[in-house]
């Protein structure tokens, strides 16, 4: 399996600097930035780190950042499916979880989530594989962003439509347990038929659903 990781950059000025975007970012260019402390959404930011960097150092995962000097104000991961989730058992070699896009709150206003992602897609690194994403209202940031459920969902949605992931079905329980939580998808155009229809199996235990 060619796990494609084509490093690429992008400069946005902001005030009197300039913010870069860029990735997949290996865990060697990590190691000399640290993480801004709002981005503890998951975890204590000298936490998050860490996993940044075990995940930059698996074969197929890729770290995007946004930085303002040596400080990651924004970042996106891509990684296999953890192995307790229902993801991983296709045993799919060319299945990628989009997995947690973070930015910073006094950077949110950037678009910066948006660049991230679009950066991960570019020059056709991902068009071997299929990403998903799972959204679950309990991981989204309500308080901070004075957003409704729904319309913190439109705003994930409008995020991953901007690289073409779409809206699919599933009878995932926890998915199925909010009807705000959504999987979304995006199947590379180099994806064989065969690992469709795998993925297909494994986002439908209950056969007659599709």
């Amino acid at each position: 399996m060619e796990h494609r990781k084509r490093m690429q950059a992008q400069r946005l000025p902001y005030q009197d600097r300039e913010i870069v975007v860029e990735g997949p970012l290996p865990a060697d260019a990590l190691k000399r930035l640290k993480l801004h402390p709002q981005l503890d959404a998951f975890r204590r930011p000298e936490e998050q780190m860490k996993a940044l960097l075990e995940i930059a150092e698996l074969p197929e995962g890729r770290i995007i950042a946004a930085r303002d000097g040596e400080i990651i104000v924004g970042y996106v991961t891509f990684h296999y499916p953890d192995e307790l989730e229902r993801w991983s058992e296709g045993g799919m070699i060319d299945l990628i979880e989009l997995g947690a896009v973070e930015v910073s709150d006094d950077y949110r206003s950037l678009g910066l989530g948006k660049r991230m992602i679009r950066l991960a897609f570019s020059q056709e690194q991902l068009e071997n594989v299929i990403v998903y994403t799972t959204e679950y209202y309990w991981h989204w940031d309500l308080e901070g962003t004075k957003l409704s459920v729904w319309e913190y969902r439109a705003m994930m949605e409008k995020l991953m439509k901007s690289v073409e992931m779409e809206w699919v079905a599933t009878d995932d329980p926890e998915i199925c347990a909010h009807p705000a939580n959504c999987l979304m998808v995006r199947v590379g155009k180099e994806v064989p038929i065969s690992s469709i229809e795998q993925f297909d199996r494994v986002r439908f235990r209950q056969r007659f659903m599709y």
